[in-house]
């Protein structure tokens, strides 16, 4: 049995961080985990400067609300889901998750918690557990699915070398620098083409993107 697990930002959908960025002219909330590795350093940076600032979580879902998944997301996300099982993975919050997946028609998505206070200043973050996509890949490996994984940063690594098979998708130049092993990719015809291929699936079998 297969199953696919996607990260979301950079993959279905844009930057949530970044649009909040544009937004709110913060060019410090800009960084990602494509430019930091520790997730908890970052989000850490984040909330300080949402603090700082007065933004609260009001403020950031209104941008989210905004926004629409990336060209071609959500056809690729049905197509796939038609084909076999897919989970997505990712450190987002379920706070900020809901309209997007709206717009996904509601695929499965394991994620985070914010921490908030009664004045909506969002104070922290629970996170499933440390390492959480590299420990859910290996959950269902230990399930008996054999997993295919992509995704596009630095907290994608660990799940992208546990999966059976990977890919960095849209990934910069220097996370694929660093991980010339990990085949990549920049749009969906090259991810279909990876995921087709770890399905053993052919053309005449009518899995045809």
């Amino acid at each position: 049995m297969e199953l696919v697990c996607l990260d979301l930002e950079g993959v279905l959908i844009p930057e949530i961080w970044i649009a909040a960025a544009r937004e709110t002219g913060l060019d410090e909330l800009k960084l990602t985990t494509r430019d930091i590795r520790d997730y908890s350093e970052l989000m850490n940076r984040r909330i300080d400067i949402l603090n700082r600032e007065g933004i609260g979580l009001r403020d950031i879902q209104n941008v989210i609300a905004s926004l629409d998944p990336l060209e071609g997301a959500r056809e690729f996300s049905a197509e796939l889901r038609s084909r076999c099982p897919m989970v997505l993975l990712s450190d987002t919050f379920d706070q900020f998750a809901a309209p997007l997946m709206r717009k996904l028609d509601y695929p499965t998505l394991f994620c985070n918690t914010l921490t908030v206070d009664d004045e909506g200043r969002i104070t922290g973050c629970r996170l499933r557990q440390g390492d959480g996509k590299r420990r859910a890949v290996e959950g269902f490996q230990s399930m008996g699915f054999r997993v295919f994984a992509a995704g596009d940063s630095y907290n994608d690594v660990s799940m992208l070398q546990a999966a059976d098979a990977s890919m960095l998708f849209r990934a910069p130049r220097t996370i694929r620098d660093e991980f010339p092993r990990i085949p990549a990719g920049d749009d969906y015809r090259e991810l279909r083409a990876q995921i087709t291929d770890f399905l053993g699936v052919r053309p005449e079998s009518g899995f045809d993107w």
